[in-house]
């Protein structure tokens, strides 16, 4: 019996024996995800932190919601969760199952160690990323580079970027690779904004102290952006600090800012709430009216703009949470003068979303969010009891729902759909006097329908190969004029080494409203117009490749992008075309076609006390109008330059930290000059109404084609010092100087008549330059409290 027990015994640690390797294998192909969220300690969303687990070399970053997913074997392991300015949190995890977890990254106290850059990735994952012709811009670095009077401008920044043209000095339009301004999808937390510039397009509408990121796509666009042609301006504000009732500001020589945010029953949400205005006005009515009653004394116009911005999130459970944005922006110009005759500019955006976040399981989860997009203006002038008011407007309702899914390490597939109800208000006319015996009006209004569809996957073929494809599927539909069609997007990148990879990229995009601009105005006076009747929808195709290189032990990042975009369909006017109260306004338009290309060139640092950035390119864009519709097209036909044609750009931005209290800064931007179309010579025509003199004849400008003639190359060098005070370093003084060696450079040429003091005749004509900005400082207080 005993011998019998032993012989079992034996046998059983025989077959133990035996299976165990399987035991193992078994053990070893076993795989769990984990997923969940990064902040930093007071709530803030922090994308692109890094969660890896180093002894497997493997990791991932969080997307622009915080949110990370990782797939490992099962076992124990150890995680490392980092990102740049925050203190680094290693946790130790016994992996038996599929895992969610949040991890709250408190800031840095080294002061002279990295620079922080929130919202921004490392170099080593744009490296690593399929994505092309991306720029993640880091709010702390706006903060930082000198402003033109002291007002952080984000789309400014943007513009210190490789294939990105501004729209004039000083203004904040983005022209990118080739594209017009109506051709950028800008996005301010899913919903879309219309005009997101004040003052002319001197600043834009995002106020710096709320944003938490902003992501520039000039290629690669991911299959869940559409609707634009040239790039992705995609804006996502801060969620408000989680733990602590803050407040910050400043106070600058045009504008002041005031934030204020903290907890919602504390450790489930938070809010933010933050406000700007300027205030010219204050000072122009204190000038008027010191000056009221003098005969000679002109009223200065009355201008200001102001916006808000509020988000607020609410954490319901550990698989929901709630998200509320909300933002309103108004620009006001008015005149009024003691003849009776009183004008009135307004316009501005109204912005709503709500969005909710629901995790299904650590592979899939959700968003699911509702906006609305209001822009308008309203012209109004009133002489004695004669008013006439002239305005339009755009309205979107939008829903959409957006699902990723992390089916294993190698897969991540994003899935959603889109509807989106236009209403355009192409233009408002009305007229009374106080008597009633003038009383008319004129309404204008259309209608569209957008939707789409859409799907893509980021596949990790291999250690060396990744690809990303993406099927988007539109729809417009305004009356009864329908049009539709496929947006594929595809992008590949294959590593050559550690520190070098190639990338390619193709996206083809449509564009089913346009801007309706009149090139003669000066005030934002712009009408969205739908895809109706003859006016069909813009398309472009774009195809980009580059390679990738990590130098100096992966503190620089040096990228070669080249790029080559063609389009149709592009709109343009006929000359005298009627843009306002236009009920049959297809019928001004014309239509062509165009195409750019370029080489970018990028060298990048993040880290240390000395960061910045070196870009240039050199790009070519042409345009291109047959005759048709009665008219001789533009340029009888010819090819053409549009005015934002720039044939080099270079940019330079170098941030300093000097010490825990002084950041140095500055930029420089040279670029060849706007192209503009000016008068060959002029020819007399005398007997006719209006000539100067009886003897005189008439000059009458002869013009050649458009755009013939550029205008003196542009550049600039702006600096900037940061002075931290108080006993936190919470609060600072920041002295920018714009264009610090007064160049004075060309915004506009205009011909002024030379005459003979004898005769009073006309001997000739001289160009004049009209530069906007000389050398200009400001001084800004900013403070956290």
């Amino acid at each position: 019996m005993v011998a019998f027990s032993a012989a079992r015994y034996y046998l059983l640690l025989l077959l133990l024996g035996l299976s165990w390797p399987r035991l193992a294998w078994a053990q070893e192909l076993a795989r769990f995800t984990i997923s969940g969220t990064v902040r930093g300690g007071r709530g803030e969303v922090l994308p692109g932190a890094s969660v890896a687990v180093p002894a497997l070399n493997t990791g991932t970053a969080a997307d622009s919601l915080g949110h990370f997913s990782l797939r490992l074997p099962a076992g124990k392991h150890q995680l490392v969760v980092a990102f740049i300015g925050y203190q680094q949190i290693t946790r130790d995890l016994n992996l038996t199952k599929n895992q969610r977890l949040s991890f709250a990254l408190e800031e840095s106290g080294n002061e002279l160690g990295e620079v922080v850059v929130e919202g921004s990735v490392t170099l080593e994952q744009k490296l690593k990323t399929t994505q092309m012709g991306v720029e993640h811009l880091s709010i702390h670095e706006a903060k930082l580079l000198p402003a033109l009077f002291g007002e952080v401008d984000i789309l400014k920044t943007l513009q210190l970027k490789p294939g990105v043209q501004s729209g004039g000095e000083g203004t904040s339009g983005l022209f990118v690779r080739g594209g017009s301004a109506d051709q950028n999808l800008v996005l301010l937390d899913n919903a879309l904004v219309y005009n997101p510039n004040h003052l002319f397009g001197l600043f834009s509408v995002f106020n710096p102290d709320a944003v938490q990121s902003v992501d520039l796509y000039k290629s690669g666009f991911p299959a869940q952006f559409g609707g634009r042609l040239s790039s992705v301006v995609d804006v996502k504000l801060r969620e408000g600090d989680r733990q602590h009732y803050v407040a910050t500001g400043g106070i600058g020589l045009i504008s002041s800012r005031l934030t204020y945010e903290g907890p919602i029953n504390k450790g489930k949400g938070s809010f933010i709430v933050s406000g700007r205005r300027t205030y010219f006005d204050i000072f122009t009515r204190a000038l008027n009216k010191a000056n009221e009653g003098k005969e000679d004394y002109s009223p200065i116009p009355d201008y200001y703009f102001y916006d808000l911005n509020a988000k607020a999130n609410y954490t319901l459970g550990a698989k929901d949470q709630l998200f509320f944005t909300g933002y309103l922006g108004r620009d006001i110009f008015g005149f009024s003068s003691t003849g009776g005759f009183n004008f009135t500019f307004k316009w501005g955006n109204t912005i709503g979303t709500a969005r909710w976040n629901h995790v299904f399981s650590p592979k899939l989860f959700v968003n699911t969010t509702a906006s609305i997009s209001d822009y308008q203006y309203n012209l109004t002038n009133k002489l004695d009891q004669f008013s006439f008011t002239l305005g339009s407007s755009i309205r979107d309702y939008t829903g959409r729902t957006d699902f990723e899914y992390t089916p294993n390490d190698r897969h991540l597939i994003k899935v959603g759909a889109m509807l989106t109800q236009h209403k355009f208000g192409v233009g408002r006319l009305d007229a009374n006097s106080g008597d009633g015996r003038i009383n008319f009006g004129a309404d204008v209004n259309y209608y569209g329908l957008e939707g789409a569809l859409y799907a893509s996957d980021n596949y990790k073929a291999s250690d060396k190969l990744q690809l990303e494809g993406g099927l988007r599927l539109t729809g417009f539909r305004s009356g009864s004029d329908q049009y539709g069609g496929l947006e594929p997007r595809a992008s590949a990148r294959y590593s050559l080494n550690d520190r070098t990879s190639f990338k390619l990229n193709y996206a083809l995009m449509y564009q089913y409203v346009h801007l309706v601009t009149n090139s003669g105005a000066t005030l934002p006076t712009d009408i969205w117009y739908p895809s109706r009747l003859s006016v069909m929808p813009q398309r472009s195709q774009q195809v980009s490749s580059g390679v990738s290189f990590l130098l100096g032990r992966g503190k620089f990042l040096l990228t070669d992008e080249v790029y080559y975009k063609w389009g149709r369909n592009q709109v343009d006017f006929k000359d005298g075309a009627q843009l306002f109260v236009n009920p049959e306004l297809d019928a001004e338009f014309i239509f062509g076609k165009s195409w750019s290309y370029g080489n970018e060139l990028y060298l990048e640092k993040k880290t240390g006390r000395t960061t910045g950035w070196i870009g240039y390119t050199l790009a070519w864009s042409w345009r291109n109008f047959q005759p048709q519709r009665g008219t001789t097209g533009v340029n009888n036909g010819q090819d053409f330059h549009p005015n934002y044609d720039r044939r080099h750009n270079l940019t330079v931005v170098v941030l300093h930290k000097l010490n825990a209290r002084f950041d140095l800064t500055a930029s420089f931007i040279y670029t060849s000059g706007n192209l503009t179309t000016l008068p060959l010579g002029r020819f007399g025509v005398q007997d006719i109404p209006g000539s100067s003199t009886g003897i005189d004849p008439r000059p009458v400008p002869i013009y050649p084609d458009r755009n013939s003639y550029r205008l003196i190359p542009y550049h600039r060098l702006d600096l900037g010092v940061v002075y931290k005070i108080g006993a936190r370093l919470n609060q600072d003084l920041t002295l920018s100087i714009y264009n610090a060696y007064n160049r004075r450079n060309a915004y506009f040429v205009f011909f002024e008549t030379v005459r003979d003091k004898a005769t009073d005749r006309i001997t000739g004509f001289r160009a004049q330059q009209v530069s906007l900005f000389p050398v200009i400082p400001s001084l800004t207080y900013n403070f956290r409290f």
